[in-house]
């Protein structure tokens, strides 16, 4: 007994905070840091859905909520940051374009940890491509209510793509019925970005 305690003493020490959604404030970087080495060994690329945190282990993804709109993403840990006081994790500008908080330049975010390991594979849905931004945001509402982490993505052309994120390969079979009988017919799987290493 007086090992099992021990071992979960290291654990939960080795690595803080992990267990335990926070709130705070996030930011985002991109510009001059561009191309760069993260602290994790890999290129910064702002296109990517990344972010930086103190603590979390490389390769956890990491589901973030703005606390005033609703909207989340995912991201995965491949940095370190932010070191302002206040400042809980630094996002990828993809990310915090999925948050809609570029231009104010930071945000209040919950975080929760989805996976402790990048190496599981995670995958989105795409329900629909629209040009019309309010069916795209019909849209995402609707997938949203049905218990999905719902996003949206613009790829451009005045295209606004709808996705359920988050999935991972178990998930999938299920989420497609669902999906199916929401009336999403023309459903498109592809890997998540958080799970790229590049």
């Amino acid at each position: 007994m007086k090992a099992v305690v021990f071992l979960l003493l290291i654990l939960f020490t080795a690595v803080p905070g992990v267990f335990a959604a926070q709130e705070g404030l996030a930011s985002w970087y991109g510009g001059k840091f561009q191309g760069r080495t993260t602290s994790s060994g890999e290129v910064f690329d702002t296109n990517l859905m990344t972010a930086a945190h103190r603590s979390l282990p490389f390769g956890t993804i990491v589901k973030v909520t703005d606390q005033e709109s609703g909207k989340s993403t995912l991201v995965k840990i491949n940095d370190r940051g932010p070191f302002v006081e206040g400042r809980i994790i630094d996002l990828s500008r993809a990310a915090a374009e999925e948050l809609d908080m570029v231009g104010r330049g930071v945000a209040r975010v919950s975080l929760e940890v989805v996976d402790f390991s990048a190496s599981r594979a995670l995958f989105a849905i795409q329900v629909g491509a629209y040009g019309l931004e309010s069916n795209a945001e019909k849209a995402r509402r609707t997938i949203e209510v049905a218990g999905f982490l719902a996003t949206l993505e613009r790829p451009g052309l005045g295209i606004t793509r709808v996705l359920a994120r988050g999935l991972t390969e178990k998930d999938l079979p299920d989420a497609q019925k669902k999906l199916e009988s929401l009336g999403f017919a023309r459903i498109l799987v592809k890997k998540e970005k958080a799970d790229q290493s590049e």
